[in-house]
């Protein structure tokens, strides 16, 4: 299935009264060792919870050695949340399930010491992406409204300076209902990938329409509907919760990777009969090329994709997992890693790294480096305390690093001061 168990999991960790007030508990954050002007935030989970718990923010001057540690240290989270990193700050957003969400803002001040900033309540969105100096969050609705929520938040002072709402019935126009699985921006416009559910009771993630893929183009800053840009060779764009799916790189070109994984028949889900695989919309066009097919599924040797994180030029690093009826949302175990060239169309596995039935837990948001030529992850593994892995993309090859004395490490990001 689509949506994994443990989003249903999720406790009510807050409330309304909560939200109005800063998310962290006051702990005492020492003076960093900084090598520099910046710093790397960590979000763990404290030991003996995985993704599920409750997250601490923490610091350190190098991702490639040390340890740092949750045990009376940190900014402690209100409950599950999922990272952003933009316009130099930390945005913590609130899963609150059918209550408020919030986003909580976090920076270095001039010593380096990260500190909270600010917060916001907010609907709980599903997904959220950057433009320009803002965030961009939509709430897609399962069932009963069709009317998803677009907001448009400032980064750099935050405060919700527009909604808007597209009806996702309307917009899927085949009996079933659109779901955003991210929200990139593509020059001056917004592209919002999507895939469709029947939304009803014991079926809200089941889908008769598995074999299409679908973007949505906006304008912006109105967010009007402009057009919906459709193929048939592959299946949809990215995932529930994955928001990794479609980027715009360097030259202009724009990357849309297909998971092509859904479910079995036996569940009720229509499984897709498309390969994972990447197809392109080249610069100065809304429209995907139909000369261009990168078929990674074959590539790897039948390896199924799960996310595809941009790093420079035409290269990306790919999370690839062997089973085509699951999709490991949060990045559990049986992933491999590989480092593809869109343009050539070449893939090559990443070595270092311990072996994918030996994973626990790998972060949902790694940290890429600043030209591009590195990314590290943090990874745990059984009996061992999670380690950030930074892969060198020019090798493929993956160095243990700085360990971090938790349960799970789900975010590292960089910021400066």
């Amino acid at each position: 299935m689509l949506l994994k168990t443990s989003l249903n999991k999720f406790v009510f960790a807050t409330c309304v009264a909560s939200l109005l007030a800063s998310c962290d508990k006051k702990n005492d954050l020492p003076e960093p060792e900084a090598k520099g002007n910046f710093q790397y935030v960590i979000v763990a989970t404290p030991e003996g919870s995985t993704s599920e718990g409750a997250d601490y923010l923490l610091q350190a001057g190098s991702l490639t050695e040390g340890s740092i540690t949750t045990v009376g240290a940190g900014l402690e989270q209100d409950g599950f949340r999922y990272f952003a990193f933009h316009k130099n700050r930390a945005f913590s957003f609130l899963y609150g399930q059918g209550n408020p969400g919030a986003v909580t803002t976090y920076g270095l001040n001039e010593k380096g010491i990260l500190q909270y900033l600010s917060n916001l309540q907010t609907e709980t969105v599903q997904v959220f992406g950057t433009f320009g100096d803002e965030l961009i969050l939509i709430k897609c609705p399962r069932q009963g409204d069709a009317n998803a929520g677009i907001y448009r938040v400032d980064a750099v002072n935050p405060q919700i300076l527009s909604t808007s709402y597209i009806d996702v019935v309307q917009l899927a126009g085949n009996g079933e209902r659109a779901h955003f699985s991210g929200v990139f921006q593509v020059d001056d416009k917004i592209y919002a990938p999507y895939f469709c559910i029947k939304g009803v009771a014991g079926q809200v993630f089941h889908s008769d329409y598995t074999d299409s893929t679908w973007v949505a183009v906006f304008s912006y800053p109105d967010m009007k509907l402009e057009k919906v840009i459709k193929d048939n060779r592959t299946s949809y764009i990215g995932f529930y919760f994955a928001l990794r799916g479609l980027t715009q790189i360097d030259n202009g070109d724009v990357y849309a990777f297909s998971t092509a994984t859904t479910g079995d028949a036996a569940s009720g889900v229509v499984p897709s009969t498309k390969p994972s695989a990447a197809v392109r919309i080249n610069k100065g066009t809304s429209e995907f090329d139909k000369s261009y097919f990168f078929n990674i599924q074959e590539k790897s040797g039948g390896y199924h994709l799960d996310r595809a994180f941009y790093l420079s030029g035409t290269k990306f690093l790919l999370t690839m997992h062997p089973d085509k009826t699951s999709t490991p949302i949060y990045g559990s175990n049986s992933l491999r890693f590989a480092v593809v060239d869109v343009e050539a169309m070449s893939f090559a596995w990443v070595t270092g790294l311990p072996e994918p039935d030996r994973l626990v837990h790998v972060s949902r948001l790694p940290c890429v480096a600043d030209d591009g030529s590195s990314i590290a992850f943090g990874i745990t593994v059984a009996d061992e305390y999670p380690h950030v892995y930074t892969i060198d993309v020019a090798s493929a090859k993956a160095t243990k690093g700085l360990e971090v004395i938790s349960g799970c490490i789900t975010s590292i990001g960089k910021l400066t001061f």
